[in-house]
C-alpha cells in the first residue's frame, strides 16, 4: 500500500499490545481521528505530507463510510485502501508539507479527493505480477468506478468515485 502499511497496527510489543487492539477500539480511535483532524465531509482536510498521515487519512475514511454514511464494510475497506494509495502518492511524488482529504456523497455514488499543491500528474503504469511497487493507480483503477485528475491554479486533485446502493 503505497510503502504505508503497518502503520495501523497497535503500538508495543508482545500479547500486552495484541490484547488492547480490537474493532471497538479501532472505531474509538477513528472517531478520535474525526475529532482531532476535522471532518473531511464538511471541509477539506489539511493533513502534513508525512508517511503517518496515511494512517489518520484511513482512519478518517473508515469513520465516513461506515459511520457517517452506514455504508458497507467491503465498501469501506476498498475506499480505506485506495485512500492510502493516493495519500501514498501524495506524500512520495509531491515534495509537499501538506495534502487535503475531502470526502463527497450523492445519490448512488461516494467521491474522494486529496488535493496537493504539485501539478505534476500521476501515471497509470502497466504492472506486472512481480512487481512490488507502483501498484497505486492500478489499484484505484480497477477497484474505483471512475477516477481522475483535476488540474488547479495551483496544485491538483486527484480523485476516485465508486458506486454505492442507496437504500
Amino acid at each position: 500500500m503505497a510503502g504505508l502499511e503497518g502503520n495501523e497496527q497497535p503500538r508495543g510489543h508482545g500479547r500486552a499490545a495484541a490484547a488492547r487492539w480490537s474493532p471497538a477500539v479501532a472505531d474509538e480511535q477513528a472517531v478520535k481521528a474525526l475529532e482531532l483532524f476535522g471532518d473531511p465531509t464538511e471541509a477539506e482536510v489539511p493533513l502534513p505530507s508525512r508517511p503517518e498521515s496515511a494512517a489518520s487519512a484511513r482512519r478518517l475514511a473508515q469513520v465516513v463510510v461506515l459511520h457517517t454514511w452506514r455504508l458497507s464494510p467491503r465498501l469501506a475497506e476498498d475506499a480505506v485502501l485506495l485512500v492510502s494509495e493516493l495519500v501514498g502518492n501524495a506524500v512520495r511524488h509531491t515534495g509537499a508539507r501538506l495534502f487535503g482529504l475531502r470526502m463527497r456523497r450523492r445519490p448512488g455514488w461516494i467521491r474522494v479527493e486529496i488535493r496537493d499543491p504539485s501539478r505534476a500528474l500521476p501515471c497509470l503504469l502497466p504492472v506486472q505480477e512481480t512487481d512490488v511497487s507502483g501498484r497505486g493507480l492500478f489499484l484505484v483503477d480497477k477497484l474505483s468506478d471512475r477516477w481522475g485528475v483535476d488540474l488547479l491554479p495551483r496544485g491538483k486533485t486527484t480523485w476516485f468515485e465508486m458506486r454505492v446502493a442507496d437504500r
